[in-house]
């Protein structure tokens, strides 16, 4: 029997209309370090966690999804403007909505306005992050993949995710069959923090047939109105 009844699913294209999905403000204010910031919702310092890397003179280039205002990015270009000005060091924000808190000021960052389910990067990333943003993802696993995909072989990704937001097509709880893969695949998720992470490239394989979303399954853990994602478990086994 399913554990709730199946909604009109969303594709992706009218889901990013959504006003729960274009309006949210989860992301808005968070800067890089402090109260309100990366490093303590995903437990270690961004910036530091690439400088290391930059005082072995190596190249470093960090990828943050759903990146919101763009505030943690400014201000992770600003520090390493100042405290690394002749090292190789490539930002890149991209967010659904336009609605940066300031432009770029070098061309170490760029700020794009686009679908992050759409988007490919250049090349591999030494940091991918996604800050809170899975929650109004529709195909939560297919970007989850592409995460785990894009680092270096030295580099990791980070990302916040709610299993239960994973629904079978009858409504159902695929969060199990999420975590098996993880455990397959080598990627932790940590439960308290509600964040799935990986250390090099992972190859995540869902045997799932994307659906389509739920913009009206009300709050996840956060408390702010999520998306839940359905998906068939048996088309592709």
């Amino acid at each position: 029997m399913p554990s709730n009844s199946v909604p009109r699913l969303l594709d992706d294209a009218t889901l990013e209309l959504s006003s729960v999905v274009a309006n949210n403000a989860m992301n808005r204010r968070r800067g890089l370090s402090g109260v309100n910031s990366y490093e303590r919702d995903l437990g270690f310092d961004p910036y530091a966690h690439l400088a290391d890397r930059l005082n072995d003179g190596s190249a470093v280039t960090w990828i943050d999804l759903c990146c919101g205002s763009g505030r943690a990015m400014l201000e992770a270009e600003d520090r390493f403007e100042r405290e690394f000005p002749d090292a190789d060091v490539t930002l890149v924000g991209i967010d659904l909505v336009d609605h940066f808190h300031a432009p770029a000021r070098t061309s170490r960052l760029r700020l794009i306005a686009a679908s992050v389910a759409e988007w490919r990067p250049d090349g591999p990333a030494d940091l991918v992050t996604c800050v809170h943003g899975l929650h109004y993802i529709g195909d939560k696993l297919a970007l989850l993949s592409a995460m785990a995909r894009w680092t270096t072989p030295t580099g990791s990704f980070a990302a916040h995710f709610d299993p239960q937001s994973i629904r079978h097509g009858d409504g159902s709880s695929a969060a199990r069959r999420v975590m098996a893969e993880f455990r397959r695949a080598g990627v932790d998720y940590d439960r308290r923090r509600h964040r799935v992470s990986a250390g090099g490239p992972r190859t995540l394989s869902f045997p799932a047939a994307y659906l389509g979303a739920d913009d009206t399954a009300g709050p996840g853990y956060t408390g702010q109105p999520a998306v839940a994602s359905y998906y068939d478990w048996r088309a592709s086994e």
